[in-house]
C-alpha cells in the first residue's frame, strides 16, 4: 500500500466547519493526518469530526475564535497537551463582508473583516510557529484569495485583508525557512461555499455571472482547494515556501 501524503501528521484546520476548511480537513484525514477541527460553532466542529471518524479517520473538535488571542492560546495549549506537537496548520477562517464601495465602508465593517481575515491569521501563525519551533518544524498554509492579487471592487476590507495575508505569508516564510517551517498561501478564485452563496444573496445572479467570466467556465468546488492545500503540506512541496498558489480557473491569467 502506498504511503499516504500526510501519514502520522497532527494537523489544525481553522474555519473547518464548512466550505474549503471542511473539505480540506476531510482530505487531510484521508491522507493519514490526525485533525484538530476548529471553528466558532461547537456543533458544526463536532459534526465535521464525526464525519471524519465515520470515514475511518481521526479528528478532535476544538472550537476557537481566531479574532481573540486568548482563545488561540487556549487552542494551541490544548493541542500541545493532547498531541505533544503540531505538524501542519491551515489558517482558513474568514469572513466575506458586504458589497460596498470604499467611501461607504464604515469602521465596524472594516474592523470585523480585518480582525478575522488578517489579524486572525497573524495570531494563529504567531502561536502555531511557537509550538512548531519547540518541536523541530512544521508547515503552515494560509487562505488568501485572488482578491489578494488584484483589485476586485466593492470589497475594500476583504481585498485589503487578503493582500495582507499574502504579505504576512511571505514575511514569515523568510523568517522561519531555516527553522524547518514552510509557510505558504493559497489564492482561491470563486468557490461554491456558504460565503459565496451569501454574496450571491446580496447581489442576485452574481455567482452565475462570475462563473461565465471564469476562463475555465465554472466556479470551483471546495475539494479542488483542498487538493492544493494537501500538496503544499506534503513532502512533495518540500522546496516551496513563501509561495501564494493561485487556484482560480485562470481568472488572473487574463
Amino acid at each position: 500500500m502506498a504511503k499516504k501524503l500526510l501519514d502520522g501528521k497532527i494537523s489544525l484546520v481553522t474555519g473547518a466547519a464548512s466550505g474549503i476548511g471542511k473539505a480540506t480537513a476531510i482530505e487531510m484525514a484521508k491522507e493519514g493526518a490526525s485533525l484538530i477541527i476548529s471553528d466558532l460553532e461547537k456543533d458544526k466542529c463536532e459534526a465535521v469530526s464525526e464525519t471524519i471518524t465515520r470515514q475511518g479517520g481521526k479528528a478532535f473538535s476544538l472550537p476557537t475564535d481566531v479574532s481573540d488571542e486568548d482563545s488561540i492560546v487556549d487552542m494551541v495549549d490544548t493541542i500541545q497537551s493532547k498531541f505533544g506537537r503540531l505538524d501542519l496548520a491551515f489558517n482558513n477562517a474568514g469572513v466575506g463582508g458586504n458589497f460596498i464601495k470604499t467611501d461607504e465602508c464604515d469602521l465596524a465593517e472594516w474592523t470585523k473583516v480585518i480582525s478575522v481575515n488578517l489579524t486572525g491569521v497573524w495570531l494563529c501563525m504567531k502561536h502555531e510557529i511557537q509550538i512548531m519551533l519547540k518541536n523541530g518544524g512544521g508547515n503552515i498554509v494560509n487562505t488568501a484569495s485572488v482578491a489578494g492579487l488584484v483589485g476586485m471592487g466593492y470589497a475594500p476590507a476583504y481585498t485589503a485583508s487578503k493582500h495582507g495575508v499574502i504579505g504576512l505569508t511571505k514575511n514569515a516564510a523568510l523568517e522561519y525557512a531555516k527553522k524547518n517551517i514552510r509557510i505558504n498561501a493559497i489564492c482561491p478564485g470563486v468557490v461554491e461555499t456558504n460565503m459565496t452563496k451569501t454574496a450571491d444573496n446580496q447581489r442576485p445572479g452574481w455567482l452565475e455571472a462570475t462563473a461565465k467570466l471564469e476562463p475555465i467556465g465554472r466556479v470551483a468546488q471546495p475539494e479542488e482547494m483542498a487538493s492544493a492545500v494537501v500538496w503544499l503540506c506534503s513532502d512533495g512541496a518540500s522546496y516551496v515556501t513563501g509561495h501564494s498558489m493561485v487556484v482560480d480557473g485562470g481568472f488572473v491569467a487574463r
